[in-house]
């Protein structure tokens, strides 16, 4: 159930909800407005992305952000476009914290792969494309 456009939102719904680059399973804690809701945060499904979000994948911008979780427990005010109701066993906070971040280094690891590949690729084409 998606909550954007509906009044059925209420305290000691369990939730999960994107916050600005992560995902978080949670409780609402306080009546919601017609916009947002303050859930608190009870366990970690994706952990926010790094860097400037405005040049995402750029590594050389004048500020690289340093994106925490939100912590355990933490009150967050999250857009009810971003909160869909939760059925579900609430895993422990700190394993899926755990858990949320392997999945981004592994993520990032496999993009760097990735990379790291294709840039041989494209200077074999390059090479064959453009012979001395």
């Amino acid at each position: 159930m998606n909550y954007r456009n509906e009044s059925t939102a209420s305290v000691g719904d369990l939730v999960i909800a994107s916050y600005k680059t992560g995902e978080y399973i949670g409780r609402i804690v306080e009546p919601p407005s017609n916009i947002k809701a303050a859930v608190q945060v009870l366990a970690v499904v994706k952990h926010p992305s790094q860097g400037d979000l405005h040049n995402p994948q750029q590594g050389d911008v004048p500020f690289f952000h340093q994106r925490r979780a939100l912590a355990y427990q933490e009150i967050g005010l999250m857009p009810l476009s971003g909160i869909h109701a939760y059925h579900g066993n609430v895993p422990d906070y700190t394993l899926s914290l755990q858990q949320a971040l392997e999945r981004e280094l592994n993520m990032l690891h496999q993009t760097e792969e990735w990379a790291r590949r294709s840039i041989a690729e494209l200077e074999e084409l390059h090479r064959e494309y453009f012979p001395q």
